[in-house]
């Protein structure tokens, strides 16, 4: 069910205009910088497992050739074992047994410190890059939610951000670390035997080669599945939030079906994913086998030609062994990686996105308003779509209370949008007080109005916290008052637990009626200059209507008031009426009796 435009914004968003690796990396350790010490922490911990590799086949380099032959220690460890041990058997083989049993417990040690400190470190970082993606994506436009939706928000939050904590703690860390002890096990390896060493770097190359030429690779398919599996969170969220209009139509089949179309899609994608995975670690453990057998197969003959100990053979073999795990730690980090780099293409690519509304470097800070409004001019159209509002002009002095009417479609919405600047008008200017609104701090500003929507939406918290939204630090006294002002004391009192009663999701244990009072309830609490109405009464019943028209009565009292509404008996209270067609101003009048009876006849007329 997803438009054309819808998707192809998506797509781009995804590929994050395929920015370099090298300019990636960079955002990634500027976002890891404030933890850098425990990253160093990491890296040092990861580090000391290359000496306690080293040291893993030294007791069978001694058990072989100082115990069960004649060869001395080695030079290292002839420096700090005494002479009375170097000359007895027994002492040779408690110490080589000793040495197993120690290095085995530093080299738990160091895996217990890393995991504990990668977990921290990593979870640290992850909920702040998570945090400040979702503080970005508050702050864009709503037209930008519309258009690529929230649910591929919500993915890029909820897992493109783990791409910043496995590539910064989990791929560069062990990637860096691998490059170490490859040096490090080669140095050793050559001092053994040079030519065995050489032969065992050799593979090097086409292991190279092989990454090369899947790392593009598998970066597209990464990039695919996450758009995939975003697209399957989109109709997982559609569909539950939208349960009321599925289960109507009786189209749970349908959902079901486009799931697992979905599903089925990204599932596929992921399988191609892990074979092109699989396959490049087909040839990397090939190409390393080929390898160890040749060395196998010179190391024997080094043996048998006198070249080499049958100790120092078993513990090449071992180095070779160590020495190519890095090789494929390197290997399999640059493909891994490519998921992580997907990730956090995706990830920055939300955070690229500028609000189409934002505030000017010296923005006037504002306390309260008087609530003077003026349009000079106004005009809006969306992004590549049609005109909305054409040349709207009209004052409103603080304290009026201004009705605006029209079909749907109309614009009268849009207008409304304009004074809170969730959208800035394509051409003239909106004044408050004198002022141009795109001059003023846009908290500030937003401060200045209490809206009351058509559709109310309530948080699943009690019936106090979603009264208390429009003022947290507000006392429970402040939060009754503003109930009872709207009507809504009574009817929160008979509720099972008063105003600490859970409302539940979107507020839909409580009726329509019920919501609109405590949103009403919330206004009255903020207690804005300046008040928007915006259809509050259409979806009630008239016996509820007027409890609300009684309590918005109350509210609108001193305030500068905008209503919005379909029926114009709503709007009688008004002192100016604004009439809207097409998105534009077709007429004002005072007279708004006279005004809404006149088109009462015609219609009747029409009918």
């Amino acid at each position: 069910m997803s438009t054309g435009p819808r998707a192809i914004e998506a797509d781009t968003l995804t590929t994050g205009g395929r920015r370099s690796d090298l300019r990636l990396f960079w955002r990634i350790l500027r976002q890891a910088r404030p933890y850098w010490l425990f990253v160093v922490g990491i890296f040092l911990l990861r580090l000391v497992a290359t000496p306690l590799a080293l040291l893993t086949p030294v007791p069978l380099k001694i058990a072989v050739d100082s115990v069960l032959g004649t060869d001395p220690l080695p030079g290292f460890l002839a420096a700090i074992v005494p002479e009375t041990w170097q000359n007895s058997t027994t002492a040779l083989l408690i110490f080589a047994a000793a040495l197993v049993v120690a290095v085995a417990v530093l080299s738990r040690l160091e895996t217990l410190g890393s995991k504990l400190l990668q977990t921290y470190t990593g979870e640290k970082l992850n909920f702040a890059f998570q945090t400040r993606l979702f503080n970005h994506a508050q702050r864009l436009s709503l037209s930008y939610h519309d258009n690529v939706g929230t649910a591929d928000s919500i993915y890029r939050i909820q897992y493109d951000a783990r791409s910043i904590r496995n590539a910064a703690i989990y791929g560069v860390i062990p990637f860096v670390v691998a490059g170490i002890t490859l040096i490090a096990m080669f140095y050793v390896t050559a001092r053994i035997d040079a030519q065995l060493a050489i032969v065992a770097l050799s593979i090097s190359p086409p292991i190279g080669f092989l990454t090369w030429l899947y790392r593009r690779r598998l970066r597209d398919k990464w990039r695919r599945v996450k758009s995939l599996e975003s697209s399957a969170l989109q109709v997982l969220q559609e569909t539950l939030t939208s349960l009321a209009v599925v289960k109507a139509f009786g189209q749970e089949d349908r959902e079901q079906e486009r799931f697992e179309t979905r599903y089925t899609e990204s599932l596929q994608a992921r399988l191609h994913v892990t074979a092109t995975d699989g396959i490049f670690n087909m040839f990397v453990g090939l190409t390393t086998a080929g390898g160890a057998a040749v060395i196998l197969f010179l190391g024997v003959t080094h043996v048998q030609e006198g070249v080499l100990t049958l100790g120092a053979l078993l513990l090449i073999m071992s180095y070779v062994g160590q020495l190519y795990g890095p090789l494929k730690i390197i290997g399999t980090k640059v493909m891994s990686l490519q998921k992580a780099l997907a990730g956090a293409e995706r990830a920055y690519a939300l955070l690229d996105q500028r609000p189409d509304v934002s505030e000017r470097p010296h923005a006037i800070p504002v306390g309260r308003v008087a609530g003077d409004i003026a349009l000079r001019g106004v005009s809006f159209s969306y992004e590549n779509g049609p005109r909305v509002l054409s040349d709207i002009s009209f004052e409103a002095g603080r304290g009026t209370r201004v009705g605006l009417a029209g079909r749907t479609g109309a614009g009268k919405s849009t207008l409304m949008t304009m004074l809170t600047r969730f959208h800035d008008p394509t051409d003239g200017e909106v004044l408050l007080d004198g002022v141009d609104l795109r001059d003023y701090k846009l908290a500030d500003l937003r401060n200045q109005f209490a809206i009351v929507h058509q559709e109310t939406i309530l948080f699943s918290t009690s019936v106090a916290e979603n009264i208390a939204y429009a003022r947290p630090q507000a006392t429970s006294h402040e939060i009754e008052a503003a109930a009872e002002a709207a009507n809504a004391h009574g009817f929160i009192m008979r509720l099972p637990e008063g105003y600490d009663t859970l409302v539940g999701e979107k507020g839909m244990r409580l009726s329509g009626g019920e919501r609109q009072r405590i949103a009403l309830a919330r206004a009255f609490l903020k207690d804005a200059p300046i008040l928007i109405l915006d259809e509050p009464t259409s979806s009630v019943d008239i016996g509820t209507e007027a409890t609300i028209m009684e309590a918005m009565e109350r509210l609108m009292n001193g305030r500068t008031t905008f209503m919005v509404a379909h029926r114009l008996g709503t709007l009688t209270n008004c002192d100016v009426l604004l009439i809207l067609e097409e998105g534009r101003l077709e007429r004002v009048t005072r007279d708004v009796v006279g005004a809404i009876q006149e088109s009462q006849l015609l219609q009747s007329v029409e009918r």
